[in-house]
C-alpha cells in the first residue's frame, strides 16, 4: 500500500509513546467498607466453592445465575415498595430489560455445555415426582413433556402475585426462546416444549443463600436496598467477566483459536454493556431519599467523594486492567512481533489482514479479523461504561459531587476521565484502519483522475476528428 512515509513516522512515534496510567485507587478502608456493604465476602465464598469438579463452566455459570436471581429479588422489592411517589412502571420495564440481557448472556455462556448438572426427565419416565413439576403437553403415544420449576427461586413465587403475572409470563417465554441453542433449560417454569434436560437450578444457584444476602434497609430507606442490590449484580457479572478474560490469552495461543477467542471477547463486551445497564438503574432512585441515604452511609467520608464510588470495587479495577492488557495479544493474533524500535511492521501486518479479509498469516483466517474487531469493541465498552458512570453521578447527585470533591490529588471526574480518555488500547489496529482508509481514499482519487483524463483525451480526439472532417469539407 502506498502511504505517506511521513504519516507513518508520526503514527509509529505516537504508538511507541502510547503510555497508560493505572486508574486511581481508593484507600484500603474504603474498599473494605464497600465489600462489607454488598456482602462480597459471602458472595465470593459461594463463587469459589467447587461443587462439581467435572463441570468446567461452573465458575462462569454460577455467578451469572445468581445475578439473575438477584434481579428477581430486585423486582420483588420494587413491587413491594410502599412509596407512592416511586415510578414502579419504569422500574419494572428496566428490570425486565436487565433480565432479558442476562438471559441472552447466560444462553451464550451455556451454549454447547454438556457437563452441566441436569435432571433428565426420561429417568422418571415423565412421572410428575414433585409439586414443582407439571405436565405441559403430550404427544399421542409418547411420554408427557414435563416442565419443572425451581422450588427456591423467587420467579415461580412471583408468578403467584397478581401484579407480577404478566411480567413472569414474559420472562418465562424469554427463557424458552434464549435457551433454544443450549442443550438444557433453566427449570424456572418455562414451557420446555423441546423436552430438554433441566438444569439443577437450586443446587447450582442456591437461591436461598442469595436471598439471605439481601441488604437490610438502613433507617427504613428503601434506596439502601436498591444501591446494595445493584452493586451485588454488578459484582456477580464482574466475576463472570474476569473468568472469561483470562482464557482469551490461552485461546489465542491455540491453533485456529481466533474464533473461540473472538466469541469470548464479544461476551465480555456484552457484559460491559450489561454493567452499564445495571448501574443506570440508579437513575430512577428518588432524589431526596437517595441523598439522605448518602449522608447516612457517609459515602463522602474521609475525603473520598461518592462520585468515584465504583472504583471502590477491586473486581471492577481488575477486570478493567485485564481488558486493557488484551492489547498485548495483537502480535500473537497477527503472527508478527512488534518492532522494539517502533517500526511499522505490526501495523502493516494488521493492514494486510484487514485488506485481504483475514489472510491466515497467523492461522486464523477471517476469525483473526473478528477477534481484532471484538477487542476494539471491548475497549469502546470499557470507556463507555466509565463515561456513562460519570454522567450518572452528575444526574443523581449533582455536578459538584463529581467536580468539587478531592480524590487523591484530583477530582472524582479526574479519576473516571483518566480511564475513558486513555489513548487507544490497540494503537497498531487503530493506525491500520487509519491508513487503510487513506489507501482507499487515494485509490478512489486516482481512479477519478484516470476517469477525468480518459474523458478529456476522448474529447480531444473527438475535436481532432471534427477538425479533420471540417478540413475535408472545406477542401471539397
Amino acid at each position: 500500500m502506498d502511504v505517506s512515509v511521513e504519516c507513518h513516522g508520526r503514527m509509529n512515534k505516537a504508538i511507541v509513546n502510547c503510555q497508560m496510567e493505572e486508574p486511581a485507587e481508593p484507600s484500603l478502608w474504603e474498599c473494605e467498607a464497600y465489600e462489607r456493604y454488598v456482602h462480597l465476602h459471602q458472595l465470593r465464598t459461594m463463587w469459589d466453592a467447587k461443587w462439581w469438579p467435572g463441570w468446567r463452566n461452573e465458575a462462569v455459570v454460577k455467578p451469572a445465575l445468581q445475578a439473575l436471581e438477584m434481579s428477581f429479588r430486585f423486582i420483588s422489592s420494587v413491587l413491594c415498595d410502599s412509596r407512592a411517589y416511586v415510578d414502579k412502571e419504569e422500574w419494572v420495564r428496566r428490570l425486565e430489560s436487565l433480565v432479558n440481557g442476562q438471559l441472552e448472556l447466560i444462553s451464550m455462556i451455556c451454549e454447547g455445555d454438556k457437563e452441566a448438572p441436569t435432571i433428565q426427565l426420561a429417568v422418571s419416565s415423565g412421572v410428575l415426582g414433585t409439586g414443582a413439576a407439571q405436565e405441559v403437553w403430550q404427544r399421542p403415544g409418547a411420554l408427557p413433556v414435563v416442565s419443572r420449576s425451581s422450588e427456591e427461586s423467587l420467579l415461580p413465587r412471583l408468578a403467584s402475585w397478581k401484579r407480577a403475572e404478566d411480567l413472569v409470563a414474559r420472562v418465562r417465554l424469554a427463557i424458552e426462546c434464549h435457551m433454544q441453542r443450549v442443550p438444557f433449560t433453566l427449570g424456572l417454569g418455562e414451557p420446555n416444549l423441546a423436552g430438554k434436560p433441566i438444569l439443577d437450578y437450586d443446587r447450582v444457584c442456591r437461591p436461598s443463600n442469595v436471598y439471605a444476602l439481601k441488604h437490610p434497609s438502613q433507617g427504613n430507606n428503601a434506596e439502601d436496598n436498591t444501591l446494595a442490590t445493584a452493586h451485588q449484580i454488578l459484582e456477580a457479572w464482574l466475576r463472570v467477566a474476569d473468568a472469561l478474560v483470562a482464557p482469551i490469552h490461552e485461546k489465542v495461543a491455540a491453533p485456529m483459536g481466533a474464533n473461540d477467542a473472538a466469541r469470548d471477547s464479544w461476551m465480555v463486551e456484552r457484559i460491559w454493556r450489561l454493567l452499564m445497564d445495571t448501574v443506570n438503574l440508579l437513575l430512577l432512585v428518588d432524589p431526596d431519599d437517595f441523598l439522605k441515604l448518602k449522608q447516612q452511609l457517609g459515602a463522602s467520608g474521609s475525603g473520598a467523594p461518592a462520585g468515584a464510588y465504583c472504583l471502590r470495587s477491586r473486581a471492577l479495577r481488575n477486570v478493567t486492567k485485564g481488558c486493557r492488557d488484551l492489547r498485548h495479544l495483537v502480535p500473537k493474533v497477527v503472527g508478527v512481533d512488534a518492532d522494539p524500535k517502533g517500526g511499522p511492521r505490526l501495523q502493516e501486518a494488521v493492514m494486510s489482514i484487514f485488506h485481504s479479509h483475514g489472510t491466515p498469516r497467523g492461522g486464523g483466517g477471517a476469525g483473526t479479523v473478528h477477534l481484532l474487531q471484538s477487542l476494539q469493541a471491548i475497549e469502546a465498552a470499557v470507556k463507555r461504561f466509565f463515561f456513562s458512570y460519570q454522567q450518572l453521578v452528575i444526574v443523581v447527585m449533582g455536578s459538584v459531587e463529581m467536580k468539587g470533591a478531592s480524590y487523591r490529588g484530583g477530582t472524582a471526574a479526574d479519576a473516571l476521565s483518566q480511564i475513558y480518555t486513555d489513548p487507544p488500547y490497540f494503537p497498531s489496529v487503530d493506525g491500520a484502519k487509519t491508513f487503510l482508509g487513506d489507501y482507499w481514499h487515494y485509490t478512489h482519487q486516482n481512479s477519478l483522475s484516470l476517469d477525468v483524463c480518459s474523458v478529456q483525451s476522448e474529447g480531444s480526439m473527438n475535436r481532432v476528428d471534427s477538425f479533420a472532417d471540417a478540413d475535408k469539407i472545406k477542401g471539397a
